[in-house]
């Protein structure tokens, strides 16, 4: 089967997909490596990371984006999801960033519904654009997909802007032309989230806020619960920055306390040897290639 094949198997099956949010070489691999069977890029996480700046002013590219999930994508065997903000202009942009992103080789992406610049789900300020404008966007990223397995999630924020009512109007709209799962992203109640399932004919896909904590609206609601709820897939996309922000703060002051008493400390417990890393971005592959492909004194050169 192909990444699109068993992305939308996963999207299909009876059972919930689990969709951490990644946005590096490491955080892909470990999602791999811990047994998930697909994972999707935080928009945010990509933009915090690669440019030490807010997403919310706009300005990763749409071809920066493209080129940071083609690394991604093609680090690990699972399927990935992406992240494509609001298409990057309107329905003509839009079928050319679906073109862009398939050729990539993700699996699916996200639109959604917000003006440009859009602001994480969570908070403040956001602005929608109109929704037949992003049915019209949904139209064109069906035409432009050249695989029926890649899947377009639209996302709406109307929630925090209009209310329920009318985000479910733009959920059942956008269902209509043609996407494959709707996101309503700030979901505040479970009951919210029934209302989603019960009356919009498509899959449903829910953000849980792992790492937002007191900005979150969303309720954190456990996995088999949504499961049981009818949600088809649900996205973890702030854990794995969050974890490694605090990971990395932890060792930094470790280092700190270090050079103040003079004394080396070395703490297993909070850095990984070297030999797990060169494990999780595959360096024993490439030993094992090397015996396959280098001729003998090739290799009695290198490692004498």
């Amino acid at each position: 089967m192909t990444k699109t094949q068993r992305m939308r198997a996963l999207i299909n099956d009876d059972r919930i997909c689990i969709s951490p949010g990644v946005y590096d070489g490491y955080s892909i691999r470990l999602a791999q490596q811990m047994g998930y069977a697909t994972a999707s890029t935080t928009g945010a996480g990509l933009a915090n990371s690669r440019l030490g700046k807010s997403e919310s002013i706009g300005i990763m590219s749409m071809l920066e984006n493209v080129e940071a999930c083609r690394a991604l994508a093609d680090a690990v065997d699972i399927p990935l999801m992406a992240d494509a903000d609001t298409g990057y202009g309107n329905a003509v942009t839009v079928f050319h960033t679906v073109r862009a992103f398939e050729a990539a080789g993700v699996a699916g992406i996200n639109i959604e519904d917000q003006s440009y610049p859009k602001r994480c789900g969570h908070y403040a300020g956001k602005e929608l654009i109109d929704a037949r404008e992003m049915a019209k966007k949904i139209e064109a990223a069906i035409d432009a997909r050249r695989d029926d397995n890649f899947i377009l999630v639209a996302r709406t924020d109307a929630i925090a802007v209009e209310g329920l009512d009318k985000a479910i109007e733009r959920a059942r709209l956008y269902a209509a032309a043609g996407a494959d799962m709707i996101f309503p992203d700030a979901v505040r109640s479970e009951d919210q989230i029934r209302r989603f399932v019960d009356e919009v004919p498509a899959k449903l896909s829910i953000n849980m806020g792992l790492g937002i904590r007191s900005r979150a609206t969303t309720p954190l609601i456990p996995i088999p619960q949504l499961q049981a709820m009818g949600v088809a897939r649900v996205s973890l996309p702030r854990m794995m920055t969050a974890a490694a922000i605090a990971g990395m703060r932890q060792a930094l002051a470790l280092m700190t306390e270090s050079a103040d008493s003079g004394v080396v400390m070395d703490r297993p417990d909070l850095l990984v040897g070297i030999e797990e890393i060169m494990a999780l971005v595959g360096d024993d592959d490439v030993s094992a290639m090397e015996q396959r492909y280098l001729l003998p004194e090739q290799l009695q050169k290198k490692y004498r």
